[in-house]
Protein backbone atom coordinates (compact mmCIF):
# COMPACT_ATOMS: atom_id res chain seq x y z
CA UNK A 1 0.00 0.00 0.00
CA UNK A 2 2.70 1.93 0.77
CA UNK A 3 3.81 1.89 -2.53
CA UNK A 4 1.37 2.72 -4.49
CA UNK A 5 -0.69 5.59 -2.71
CA UNK A 6 1.08 8.32 -3.81
CA UNK A 7 0.31 7.08 -8.01
CA UNK A 8 -3.56 6.61 -7.20
CA UNK A 9 -3.48 9.81 -5.12
CA UNK A 10 -2.07 11.43 -8.50
CA UNK A 11 -4.40 9.73 -10.41
CA UNK A 12 -7.59 10.31 -7.76
CA UNK A 13 -6.63 13.77 -7.94
CA UNK A 14 -6.44 13.95 -12.13
CA UNK A 15 -10.00 12.50 -12.21
CA UNK A 16 -11.22 13.86 -9.07
CA UNK A 17 -12.18 11.14 -7.53
CA UNK A 18 -14.07 11.27 -4.21
CA UNK A 19 -12.57 9.83 -0.91
CA UNK A 20 -14.16 6.64 -1.04
CA UNK A 21 -13.29 5.81 -4.67
CA UNK A 22 -9.62 6.54 -3.82
CA UNK A 23 -10.21 4.80 -0.70
CA UNK A 24 -12.01 1.40 -2.17
CA UNK A 25 -8.82 1.97 -5.15
CA UNK A 26 -6.21 1.51 -2.53
CA UNK A 27 -7.84 -1.14 -1.09
CA UNK A 28 -8.40 -3.08 -3.86
CA UNK A 29 -4.69 -2.47 -5.03
CA UNK A 30 -3.37 -3.96 -1.62
CA UNK A 31 -6.01 -6.99 -1.98
CA UNK A 32 -4.53 -7.77 -5.49
CA UNK A 33 -0.99 -7.07 -4.19
CA UNK A 34 -1.60 -9.65 -1.24
CA UNK A 35 -3.26 -12.27 -3.51
CA UNK A 36 -0.60 -11.97 -5.84
CA UNK A 37 2.23 -12.62 -3.13
CA UNK A 38 -0.20 -15.52 -1.86
CA UNK A 39 -0.44 -16.89 -5.24
CA UNK A 40 3.74 -17.07 -5.71
CA UNK A 41 4.40 -18.89 -2.45
CA UNK A 42 1.43 -21.39 -3.36
CA UNK A 43 3.17 -21.99 -6.25
CA UNK A 44 6.60 -22.25 -5.11
CA UNK A 45 4.83 -25.04 -2.41
CA UNK A 46 3.19 -26.13 -5.07
CA UNK A 47 6.79 -27.20 -7.08
CA UNK A 48 4.60 -26.24 -10.05
CA UNK A 49 6.18 -25.18 -13.24
CA UNK A 50 4.89 -22.07 -14.58
CA UNK A 51 5.48 -23.10 -18.46
CA UNK A 52 2.99 -26.23 -17.95
CA UNK A 53 -0.16 -24.60 -17.95
CA UNK A 54 -3.77 -25.26 -20.31
CA UNK A 55 -2.74 -22.26 -22.80
CA UNK A 56 0.37 -23.76 -23.63
CA UNK A 57 -0.36 -26.86 -23.88
CA UNK A 58 -0.60 -28.01 -27.15
CA UNK A 59 -3.78 -30.14 -27.85
CA UNK A 60 -3.00 -30.73 -31.99
CA UNK A 61 -1.37 -34.19 -31.48
CA UNK A 62 -4.80 -35.20 -28.93
CA UNK A 63 -7.36 -34.90 -32.39
CA UNK A 64 -10.19 -37.23 -30.40
CA UNK A 65 -10.07 -36.45 -26.99
CA UNK A 66 -12.47 -34.27 -25.50
CA UNK A 67 -10.86 -31.62 -22.84
CA UNK A 68 -13.95 -30.63 -21.17
CA UNK A 69 -14.40 -33.16 -18.33
CA UNK A 70 -10.87 -32.13 -17.56
CA UNK A 71 -11.35 -28.46 -17.89
CA UNK A 72 -13.85 -28.72 -15.59
CA UNK A 73 -11.62 -29.62 -12.76
CA UNK A 74 -9.48 -26.66 -13.13
CA UNK A 75 -12.71 -23.90 -12.51
CA UNK A 76 -14.97 -26.10 -10.36
CA UNK A 77 -13.25 -27.08 -6.61
CA UNK A 78 -16.18 -29.27 -5.46
CA UNK A 79 -14.32 -32.27 -6.79
CA UNK A 80 -11.28 -31.29 -3.87
CA UNK A 81 -14.66 -30.50 -1.49
CA UNK A 82 -16.21 -33.99 -2.41
CA UNK A 83 -12.44 -35.60 -2.17
CA UNK A 84 -12.35 -37.07 -5.62
CA UNK A 85 -9.55 -38.26 -8.00
CA UNK A 86 -8.02 -37.68 -11.52
CA UNK A 87 -6.36 -40.66 -13.21
CA UNK A 88 -4.46 -39.55 -16.60
CA UNK A 89 -3.32 -42.54 -18.27
CA UNK A 90 -1.30 -42.66 -21.74
CA UNK A 91 2.27 -43.86 -23.75
CA UNK A 92 5.22 -41.75 -22.65
CA UNK A 93 5.38 -38.24 -23.93
CA UNK A 94 1.93 -37.54 -24.76
CA UNK A 95 1.42 -34.88 -22.11
CA UNK A 96 0.29 -36.28 -18.72
CA UNK A 97 2.62 -34.51 -16.76
CA UNK A 98 1.59 -31.14 -18.58
CA UNK A 99 -1.88 -31.80 -18.26
CA UNK A 100 -1.53 -32.81 -14.37
CA UNK A 101 0.98 -29.39 -13.51
CA UNK A 102 -2.08 -27.48 -15.66
CA UNK A 103 -4.90 -28.93 -13.30
CA UNK A 104 -2.81 -28.36 -9.71
CA UNK A 105 -1.55 -24.53 -10.98
CA UNK A 106 -5.33 -23.73 -11.37
CA UNK A 107 -6.46 -25.92 -8.11
CA UNK A 108 -3.75 -23.39 -6.37
CA UNK A 109 -5.40 -20.59 -8.14
CA UNK A 110 -8.66 -21.46 -6.79
CA UNK A 111 -7.47 -20.78 -3.34
CA UNK A 112 -6.61 -24.55 -2.52
CA UNK A 113 -3.45 -25.90 -1.92
CA UNK A 114 -1.75 -28.47 -3.87
CA UNK A 115 1.74 -30.23 -4.01
CA UNK A 116 3.62 -32.19 -6.90
CA UNK A 117 5.67 -35.39 -6.56
CA UNK A 118 7.67 -37.77 -9.13
CA UNK A 119 6.25 -41.29 -7.85
CA UNK A 120 9.56 -42.33 -6.80
CA UNK A 121 10.54 -39.24 -4.83
CA UNK A 122 7.23 -39.99 -2.81
CA UNK A 123 7.88 -43.09 -2.51
CA UNK A 124 11.68 -42.32 -0.98
CA UNK A 125 10.23 -39.88 1.56
CA UNK A 126 7.66 -42.06 2.60
CA UNK A 127 10.27 -44.97 2.75
CA UNK A 128 12.37 -42.99 4.76
CA UNK A 129 9.85 -42.03 7.27
CA UNK A 130 8.42 -45.75 7.91
CA UNK A 131 11.82 -46.43 8.79
CA UNK A 132 12.05 -43.52 11.33
CA UNK A 133 8.81 -44.69 12.77
CA UNK A 134 7.29 -41.51 11.48
CA UNK A 135 4.95 -42.34 8.53
CA UNK A 136 1.34 -41.97 10.39
CA UNK A 137 2.61 -38.43 11.13
CA UNK A 138 4.10 -37.78 7.30
CA UNK A 139 0.68 -38.75 5.82
CA UNK A 140 -1.24 -36.56 8.47
CA UNK A 141 1.42 -33.39 7.55
CA UNK A 142 0.41 -34.46 3.92
CA UNK A 143 -3.36 -34.04 4.44
CA UNK A 144 -2.86 -30.14 4.46
CA UNK A 145 -2.54 -30.28 0.76
CA UNK A 146 -6.01 -30.47 -0.76
CA UNK A 147 -4.35 -31.98 -4.15
CA UNK A 148 -1.58 -34.58 -4.06
CA UNK A 149 0.08 -35.20 -7.52
CA UNK A 150 1.70 -38.41 -8.09
CA UNK A 151 3.44 -38.13 -11.27
CA UNK A 152 4.75 -41.68 -13.58
CA UNK A 153 3.39 -44.33 -11.29
CA UNK A 154 4.51 -46.58 -13.58
CA UNK A 155 8.34 -46.06 -12.36
CA UNK A 156 7.64 -47.21 -8.91
CA UNK A 157 9.24 -50.86 -8.17
CA UNK A 158 7.62 -53.78 -7.33
CA UNK A 159 8.36 -54.10 -3.83
CA UNK A 160 6.56 -54.83 -0.67
CA UNK A 161 8.83 -51.70 0.92
CA UNK A 162 7.99 -49.53 -1.82
CA UNK A 163 4.60 -50.56 -2.37
CA UNK A 164 3.37 -50.82 1.00
CA UNK A 165 4.26 -47.05 1.72
CA UNK A 166 2.52 -45.91 -1.71
CA UNK A 167 -0.57 -47.93 -0.59
CA UNK A 168 -0.48 -46.53 2.72
CA UNK A 169 -0.81 -43.36 1.27
CA UNK A 170 -3.70 -44.18 -1.14
CA UNK A 171 -5.81 -45.89 1.65
CA UNK A 172 -5.27 -42.83 4.32
CA UNK A 173 -6.21 -40.23 1.77
CA UNK A 174 -9.02 -42.13 0.20
CA UNK A 175 -12.67 -39.96 0.83
CA UNK A 176 -10.98 -37.38 2.59
CA UNK A 177 -7.98 -36.07 0.10
CA UNK A 178 -7.99 -36.05 -3.37
CA UNK A 179 -4.91 -37.35 -5.98
CA UNK A 180 -4.10 -36.57 -9.00
CA UNK A 181 -2.06 -39.86 -10.22
CA UNK A 182 -0.71 -40.13 -14.05
CA UNK A 183 0.55 -43.62 -15.34
CA UNK A 184 1.74 -44.89 -18.46
CA UNK A 185 0.57 -48.90 -17.53
CA UNK A 186 -3.43 -49.14 -17.36
CA UNK A 187 -4.94 -50.93 -14.17
CA UNK A 188 -4.20 -54.38 -16.15
CA UNK A 189 -0.61 -53.92 -15.68
CA UNK A 190 -0.58 -52.20 -12.38
CA UNK A 191 0.23 -55.52 -10.81
CA UNK A 192 3.62 -54.90 -12.02
CA UNK A 193 3.51 -52.14 -9.60
CA UNK A 194 1.79 -53.59 -6.46
CA UNK A 195 3.63 -56.42 -4.47
CA UNK A 196 0.54 -58.59 -4.91
CA UNK A 197 -2.77 -59.17 -6.39
CA UNK A 198 -4.95 -58.06 -3.25
CA UNK A 199 -2.84 -54.93 -3.00
CA UNK A 200 -3.13 -54.04 -6.29
CA UNK A 201 -7.01 -54.17 -6.36
CA UNK A 202 -7.25 -52.62 -2.62
CA UNK A 203 -5.57 -49.93 -4.59
CA UNK A 204 -7.47 -49.42 -7.90
CA UNK A 205 -10.87 -49.80 -5.89
CA UNK A 206 -9.89 -46.44 -3.68
CA UNK A 207 -8.60 -44.85 -6.63
CA UNK A 208 -11.14 -45.44 -8.67
CA UNK A 209 -14.32 -44.95 -6.30
CA UNK A 210 -14.57 -41.44 -6.83
CA UNK A 211 -12.77 -40.48 -10.07
CA UNK A 212 -12.68 -39.15 -13.01
CA UNK A 213 -10.44 -41.40 -15.65
CA UNK A 214 -8.71 -39.82 -18.71
CA UNK A 215 -7.32 -41.61 -21.14
CA UNK A 216 -4.83 -39.97 -23.80
CA UNK A 217 -3.84 -42.03 -26.85
CA UNK A 218 -1.82 -40.47 -29.02
CA UNK A 219 1.92 -40.58 -30.30
CA UNK A 220 4.92 -39.22 -28.15
CA UNK A 221 5.28 -35.43 -28.77
CA UNK A 222 8.53 -35.53 -28.24
CA UNK A 223 8.80 -37.94 -30.87
CA UNK A 224 6.39 -35.73 -32.89
CA UNK A 225 8.70 -32.39 -32.06
CA UNK A 226 12.22 -34.42 -32.71
CA UNK A 227 10.52 -35.97 -36.33
CA UNK A 228 9.86 -32.44 -37.40
CA UNK A 229 13.01 -31.15 -36.17
CA UNK A 230 14.73 -33.71 -38.47
CA UNK A 231 12.56 -32.83 -41.06
CA UNK A 232 13.34 -29.57 -41.09
CA UNK A 233 16.91 -30.15 -40.66
CA UNK A 234 16.77 -32.41 -44.02
CA UNK A 235 14.79 -29.43 -46.03
CA UNK A 236 17.16 -27.59 -45.25
CA UNK A 237 20.00 -29.47 -46.23
CA UNK A 238 18.35 -30.21 -49.28
CA UNK A 239 17.69 -27.38 -50.62
CA UNK A 240 21.75 -25.93 -50.01
CA UNK A 241 22.40 -28.65 -51.70
CA UNK A 242 20.16 -27.76 -54.71
CA UNK A 243 21.57 -24.27 -54.36
CA UNK A 244 25.59 -25.48 -54.39
CA UNK A 245 24.41 -27.90 -57.73
CA UNK A 246 23.18 -24.87 -59.40
CA UNK A 247 25.04 -22.08 -58.85
CA UNK A 248 27.00 -21.27 -62.13
CA UNK A 249 30.88 -22.30 -62.28
CA UNK A 250 32.88 -19.27 -62.51
CA UNK A 251 34.38 -18.86 -66.44
CA UNK A 252 38.43 -19.70 -66.39
CA UNK A 253 40.42 -16.58 -67.48
CA UNK A 254 43.50 -16.43 -69.51
CA UNK A 255 46.69 -14.18 -68.84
Amino acid sequence: MLNHWEALEHQAMQEQWSYAQFLLALCETEIERRWSQRLKRALNEAQVPNAKTLVTFDWSHLKDFNPAPLMQLTTDSEWLKRADNCLLFGPSGVGKTHLACAVARAVVELGYRAKFFAATTLVQTLQHAKRQLLLPSTLKKLDRYDLLIIDDLGYVKKSEAETSVLFELIAHRYERKSLLVTANQPFSQWNTIFADDMMTVAAVDRLVHHALIVELQADSYRKRSANQRAQTQDTSQNTLSEVSTSAPVPAKTSN
